[in-house]
């Protein structure tokens, strides 16, 4: 979802993770300071396997104590490779799978949800940004989560799918890409475009 983390401010230093410094750009580490396929782009995995040099996920070891980035190139930047179908997903890949869901998700909601519907609505947001696999994505979605005017607007469709458009903007942003006009989030994800090209 983004590179900020809802942890303490990543250091790259050698000194604080001396098996950071030669992997290639864009390997995302996880809590345990071991390279984290599904917050790391394809193409930074496979440099990192071919690399012959000792950044290899067998040979780091060392925990960290303040999960890092190698560098702070936003996934966009290695769009053009993608893993194989069959192969675990990258970030990318991810992030895209797990929009198509949520604004699926929100599109299929109910006009005028009962309290128990909203409830679960609530439970499914949150429990998403806890077990996300990209654990600095969820950690960044929890951030906005959290932020005044962020939390989960549940109360109906029309509301519940601004609310996942607003989110969605908020990940386009941080990764430079362009913000989708959230008036027309029911005829991209609900009714189909005007033109008919979805009939």
């Amino acid at each position: 979802m983004s590179s900020t983390r809802d942890t303490k401010e990543p250091t790259n230093s050698s000194e604080d993770h001396p098996s950071t410094a030669a992997l290639p750009k864009g390997v995302v580490l996880g809590p345990d300071g071991k390279p984290c396929r599904t917050c790391t782009p394809f193409a930074s995995w496979k440099a990192m396997m071919a690399s012959d040099k000792p950044s290899s996920p067998s040979t780091i070891s060392t925990p960290s104590t303040s999960p890092t980035r190698s560098t702070s190139t936003s996934a966009t930047s290695f769009a053009a490779e993608e893993p194989p179908s069959d192969c675990p997903p990258d970030v990318a890949q991810l992030g895209r799978s797990t929009w198509t869901l949520l604004h699926a998700l929100t599109a299929s909601y109910p006009t005028s949800p009962s309290p128990t519907t909203q409830t679960s609505a609530l439970t499914f947001v949150t429990t998403l940004s806890q077990l996300y696999p990209c654990w600095h994505c969820a950690g960044d979605f929890r951030a906005w989560m959290s932020r005044p005017g962020n939390a989960p607007r549940v109360k109906s469709r029309a509301e519940f799918g601004q609310w996942m458009c607003e989110a969605h903007n908020e990940v386009n942003r941080k990764l430079g890409k362009d913000e989708f006009d959230c008036g027309k989030w029911e005829e991209r994800w609900r009714t189909g475009w005007k033109d008919g090209r979805c009939d």
